[in-house]
């Protein structure tokens, strides 16, 4: 099998991360299913999409046909079955909990084609611990793409000591197809790089805010004017969702047993009141809600 085998994809989500997966896929020529088991969602991310698309066209980012051509190849769905029964590649981007991601490979597994290649967007589950669902751990890879995926240029392509060679190269041909920079990872460690550099970054911008030696903006002020980030830690957290980090911080935290890994206080009490960043409105900042552009 090699990328030319590849004609259609499916991605298993279609939450902030998946529907702009799903569209990548679309606009790099691939027939693509966005497959959610809330039709709700499904019917959110094909707006969303229209929104983005209609002002990329706008901004002469992309051209009316080019768009239309995209939405011919994309379909939505709620039957997990249908959407991957001929599949040739699958893309996972569900909630960051490894217990959820097993149940879904498993029915990947049980559902998709021997051929079909089962990656995982996952920003810190090694793909080895949700490979061992399978009967085809050689055909499965992390493909993580940053948010958001519609404007982000990078996938960081993980392997485990079970993935093939040929599922490695597959899915860094297919990010080529889809316009995306790719960098394959041989060896695996829970966060790969960049989450591993910015969860350094996060940790410590956190225990200075808990601790009192800054306020939560002087502390992204500092980041972005002193060190010239882009953006500042607690605006990233809001970007990505409060809600994302807590959950990565509280698998790494399960894998590794280390207290320091743990979810930080100020993120535990935000999830908890449902305030997860610019998904909800508010996180550490209180935002009017945009889309992306």
């Amino acid at each position: 099998m090699n990328v030319k085998d590849v004609q259609k994809i499916t991605v298993i989500g279609a939450g902030q991360m998946g529907h702009q997966i799903g569209m990548l896929c679309a606009l790099g020529g691939y027939e693509t299913v966005i497959q959610d088991m809330n039709e709700q969602s499904l019917t959110n991310a094909k707006s969303k999409l229209e929104a983005i698309m209609n002002k990329w066209v706008q901004k002469g980012k992309i051209t009316a046909e080019a768009k239309e051509a995209a939405f011919r190849r994309l379909s939505f769905t709620p039957n997990l079955k249908a959407a991957v029964s001929n599949t040739d590649f699958v893309i996972e981007a569900v909630v960051e909990k490894l217990d959820v991601k097993r149940i879904v490979f498993q029915e990947l597994n049980q559902y998709a084609p021997e051929h079909a290649i089962l990656a995982s967007n996952s920003s810190t589950i090694v793909n080895s611990l949700i490979a061992s669902a399978t009967t085809r751990p050689e055909k499965v890879v992390n493909m993580h793409f940053f948010f958001p995926p519609l404007v982000m240029d990078c996938v960081e392509v993980v392997t485990s000591e079970k993935t093939s060679e040929e599922t490695a190269q597959i899915t860094m041909d297919v990010c080529k197809q889809i316009n995306r920079t790719a960098v394959l990872l041989k060896k695996e460690i829970s966060g790969f790089i960049a989450n591993r550099i910015l969860g350094a970054l996060q940790k410590e911008a956190i225990f200075l805010y808990e601790n009192g030696y800054a306020d939560f903006k002087d502390i992204d002020i500092i980041c972005k004017k002193a060190l010239s980030h882009p953006i500042g830690p607690f605006e990233l957290m809001d970007l990505s969702g409060i809600d994302v980090g807590y959950f990565v911080m509280e698998q790494r935290y399960n894998e590794t047993g280390d207290p320091t890994d743990k979810p930080a206080a100020c993120m535990e009490e935000k999830v908890k009141k449902g305030e997860l960043g610019r998904k909800t409105g508010k996180g550490f900042y209180t935002y009017e809600k945009q889309g992306v552009n």
